[in-house]
């Protein structure tokens, strides 16, 4: 759960997100009256939570193991009851239901599902696939939604839609359609739920009665995520609990709540009193999601659908129940971070080896600064010389000290190219960049702009030329997050032939050069990459302080690369528009003013749209995330669009 700040109410639905719950009730079999009031219960509960849709299992109103009892009438009679009286409650709490009754029609009877909401009975969905095998005789009772006869069935009197065609979709809420499944139907080789996904639906339900033997918790986790995830879809999962009849089986109460591929929600399992699980599903994410993928966009349903309307309440919180993540690209495990960085490091050396395969080179120059993106680059460059079986001599490392660097971050270079055993130059840029001021007439007291990039174009002649000497490849060192803002110099540090950390944000490199530092190497090397983690980031272009440290620091002039980075996850992976941004970026930083996010936020909009033309003229580099900014891959955008529509839509919430 994440609190907005200072405890203020947003509107989910205003940023197109609904909560929504699961429930396992407290159950008897086959007395309606008390499965009825542990319904109500447990509504009144996720009421309170401002949940405003709720599912139940399988058969809940009556009991899934009632067998040969599901064909006596009083049942029957009094689960049709139980379903009007639902109604008139859910006009009153204000919160969707949908829940799983035993309902005959033209002398059939069926596994159904009902959605109950604003004191109506909107739909009724039979069961599709009823299994007959093993522990299940389903088709004993029941008929499957294929053998039905009509589009509507009679409750107290009323037609109700009724089918496996069915979709609802919520009246002041488009994105939220909802597809339904039983059991099942999940389980099945082609679910109800893909057609369902593909004509719209981004909210999948399945009610069910799954009992639990050895390792079904696991496959039925795997099977509720990856559905969602190949749905591009939200995915709830209600399932009966223990208080079923334990004659044969066991049933756990396992439910859960997915969204594209991630378990945001469950119940704890085998507790015999009523298990509530709630979570905020991102619906204008998955319709996102869904415009940019052009397998979805491909896909053929095998059914037509009947679109059933229906009311849902609004949700005004002062907390969010799902995860919003301050560095959205670390993750917080240790163990779960730990394998992304062997991951992360085994695509960068993979990549860079492919390239020094295919090219034929023995050799090639980096420039080593001390800080660290030059170090991973580094770090990267040595095991794809070791996993190739080539000299680590020939890796020629360059420190190229200037008016900025500091012997901290000079010493550290020095050291790690001579302990991993590379040829070292040292090259100094101080009287080269001098007599350039002088040709240009520039004036070297101004520590201007000219001044900065003079430097760095002057280390990148230094580079491509003996690049040229010893017939080798200049490796980029420039990350992503410099990337998205254009913090790199055109046709300076901008310009490489192979750019190893292009993929990798800023925030994720210090953690990856950790990780190199605890699991790859040890002795002085270790030693030297944890001081690197330690220092600030800067590109020394800038005089030292007077007692020669770094008085350069780049977060103070472009702003927090932590807050950097998680705009630029919520802007480029998920497409959000600014609004939302800042309603994450001020739960996500919570301990950061409002104001300060604003200015953040305006300079990576201004930054990001006014130095696309850098990126449009990247050097080649691997890919390794779900957020990239390579021109021949996953961002394509001028390099003259206007930012206009995006500051003022900030503008408009300051």
């Amino acid at each position: 759960m994440t609190e907005t700040a200072s405890g203020q109410s947003i509107n989910l639905a205003d940023y197109g997100m609904l909560r929504l719950g699961v429930a396992t009730p407290e159950l008897r079999i086959a007395d309606v009256d008390f499965n009825l009031e542990q319904i109500c219960l447990l509504a009144k509960q996720a009421s309170m939570q401002q949940c405003k849709l709720l599912l139940f299992p399988e058969l809940c109103l009556s009991g899934y193991t009632c067998a040969d009892l599901f064909f006596q009438r009083p049942l029957q009679h009094r689960v049709e009851q139980a379903l009007i009286e639902l109604a008139k409650f859910t006009a009153d709490e204000k919160v969707a239901l949908v829940v799983g009754a035993p309902l005959a029609a033209s002398g059939r009877l069926f596994n159904c599902a009902v959605l109950i909401a604003d004191g109506e009975i909107c739909g009724v969905v039979p069961k599709t696939f009823l299994p007959n095998s093993g522990e299940f005789y389903e088709q004993r009772w029941f008929s499957s939604a294929r053998e039905r006869s009509s589009n509507y069935i009679l409750i107290d009197g009323q037609q109700i839609s009724f089918g496996d065609d069915l979709l609802f979709r919520a009246e002041e809420f488009p994105d939220c359609q909802i597809g339904i499944e039983i059991c099942e139907d999940a389980w099945a080789v082609a679910p109800p739920s893909g057609s369902q996904a593909l004509v719209g639906a981004t909210l999948l339900l399945n009610l069910s009665a799954s009992p639990e033997i050895l390792g079904k918790q696991a496959y039925r986790r795997a099977l509720v995520s990856a559905q969602s995830a190949r749905c591009l879809a939200a995915y709830a999962y209600a399932s009966a609990g223990p208080n079923e009849s334990s004659t044969d089986l066991v049933f756990s109460g396992h439910s859960l709540i997915a969204e594209n591929g991630q378990i945001l929600a469950e119940t704890e399992r085998f507790q015999f009193d009523n298990q509530l699980a709630v979570a905020d599903v991102d619906l204008e994410r998955l319709v996102g999601e869904r415009q940019r993928n052009s397998s979805f966009a491909a896909g053929h349903p095998v059914h037509n659908f009947r679109i059933q309307s229906f009311r849902l309440a609004s949700a005004d919180v002062s907390e969010l129940k799902r995860p919003v993540a301050r560095t959205p690209f670390v993750p917080p495990d240790d163990a779960e971070r730990a394998a992304r960085c062997q991951e992360i490091f085994l695509l960068q050396t993979s990549g860079l080896a492919k390239r020094l395969r295919h090219t034929g080179s023995k050799q090639v120059v980096i420039g080593l600064s001390g800080g660290l993106d030059s170090t991973l680059a580094l770090l990267v460059t040595v095991k794809a010389f070791d996993r190739l079986g080539l000299d680590r001599k020939g890796i020629v490392a360059i420190t190229m000290p200037g008016f900025g660097t500091t012997e901290r971050t000079k010493g550290n270079a020095e050291v790690l190219a001579e302990e991993l055993g590379t040829e070292l130059r040292i090259v100094p840029i101080d009287a080269a960049v001098i007599q350039h001021f002088q040709d240009i007439g520039h004036d070297e007291t101004r520590h201007d702009i000219t001044y900065e990039n003079s430097q760095a174009r002057e280390r990148t002649q230094i580079l491509m030329d003996v690049a040229n000497q010893v017939g080798g490849l200049v490796i980029g060192t420039g990350d992503l997050s410099e990337l998205a803002l254009g913090w790199c110099t055109y046709n300076g540090d901008h310009m490489s032939m192979y750019g190893v950390n292009v993929g990798v944000p800023k925030t994720l490199v210090r953690y990856l050069v950790d990780w190199c530092a605890k699991e790859e190497f040890s002795g002085r090397v270790s030693e030297v990459l944890i001081d690197v983690c330690n220092t600030p980031v800067s590109p020394e272009l800038l005089p030292p302080d007077e007692n020669g440290e770094i008085a350069q620091k780049t977060e103070q002039v472009v702003g927090p690369y932590e807050l950097h980075d998680f705009f630029l996850y919520q802007v480029v992976r998920m497409h959000y528009a600014p609004a939302k941004v800042l309603m994450l970026a001020e739960l996500a930083f919570s301990d950061m003013p409002r104001e300060e996010i604003m200015k953040w936020l305006r300079q990576f909009y201004w930054r990001f749209f006014s130095q696309q033309f850098k990126r449009s003229c990247l050097p080649d580099g691997p890919k390794v995330g779900t957020v990239a900014l390579s021109p021949r891959g996953d961002w394509r955008m001028p390099s003259d669009a206007t930012v206009n529509l995006w500051l003022q839509q900030l503008e408009s919430l300051a």
